[in-house]
């Protein structure tokens, strides 16, 4: 099933998202349609957030970016915890499904490890750098509450406030099903 994406505006996508336990939900279901409305979207990663699902769980797929290493990049983290960010911060333009048509310039850590969940609820600790950190760093900051958006300057921020304004009342163009801010 290919849900619609949750658009800027909602809370959901500003609330810190809960832990879940083996067997509260079909989980096997849950990551089909996740990858499904990735997909549909043409997106590089989905936090559940973003579907209307408050839970910590995630996918990434970097294959579309057609980057060396990123061919196989195609994983499920479940419960995430970032355990550390290292390296020199470095800029880059990114978007967001949920803020459809806004890039900014964005500064995140090189590095990053990662302690999750697999889709089989096996622990892994694993690190990360370059792009499949800023990925994993995206997509973990849905889980957190906090979005792209968030890290820009007070200036930026005004300066996109009439785009955001719109988004939330659905005056957009995009490819994908959107659902509007729902007041929780």
């Amino acid at each position: 099933m290919i849900y619609p994406i949750v658009v800027y505006g909602d809370p959901v996508l500003k609330k810190r998202a809960r832990d879940i336990e083996p067997g509260e939900l079909d989980l096997e279901e849950l990551i089909t349609d996740m990858f499904e409305t990735m997909a549909a979207a043409q997106g590089i990663g989905l936090a559940a957030p973003q579907i209307g699902k408050s839970i910590r769980v995630f996918i990434v797929d970097g294959s579309p970016l057609e980057e060396e290493g990123m061919e196989d990049f195609r994983k499920v983290f479940i419960n995430p915890e970032i355990l550390e960010e290292t390296g020199d911060k470095w800029p880059f333009e990114e978007g967001c499904l949920s803020i459809p048509n806004i890039r900014e310039e964005v500064q995140r850590n090189a590095q990053l490890t990662i302690r999750y969940l697999d889709e089989n609820w096996e622990e892994h600790t694993e690190s990360y750098d370059g792009m499949k950190a800023r990925i994993i760093q995206h997509e973990y900051d849905h889980l957190e509450g906090v979005l792209f958006t968030d890290y820009l300057s007070s200036l930026k921020k005004r300066m996109l406030k009439g785009k955001l304004q719109n988004i939330t009342k659905g005056k957009m163009k995009v490819e994908y099903r959107v659902a509007l801010p729902v007041k929780r």
